[in-house]
């Protein structure tokens, strides 16, 4: 029986469901105090216990993201803060290369804030 974590990525349309995958599996190697978590129907990753960012779809782009709790405290122009009080999110385009670049240098950003 699957858990519904894993259910949330199988059920996700290619080319969404090969990203989200890349990208969960990504952030589990960045730190071994990373842990996986289905917290509120959402796929987060806690760093020692506390929600540190989590992967999703926007409802309105169709593209995956990652989303920063402490994104208010990030700065970094590509991260989108809509109508949110707390989190931004990192857009991302599954059909390109992913900017692996950018997305080290915000999840080390963040990792920051909990270390």
């Amino acid at each position: 029986m699957l858990r519904p974590i894993d259910e949330y990525f199988l059920k996700q349309d290619e080319p969404a469901r090969t990203c989200l995958q890349f990208l969960r599996a990504y952030i589990l190697q960045q730190d071994d105090d990373i842990t996986e978590a289905w917290q509120y129907g959402v796929p987060f990753y806690c760093y020692r216990g506390k929600m540190f960012c989590y992967l999703w779809m926007h409802k309105k782009y169709k593209q995956p993201y990652i989303g920063f709790v402490e994104g208010k405290r990030l700065d970094h122009p590509d991260l989108i803060m809509e109508k949110r009080v707390r989190i931004k999110i990192l857009l991302l385009d599954p059909d390109r290369d992913l900017p692996m670049h950018k997305i080290d240098l915000i999840l080390n950003q963040a990792l920051s804030f909990y270390q």
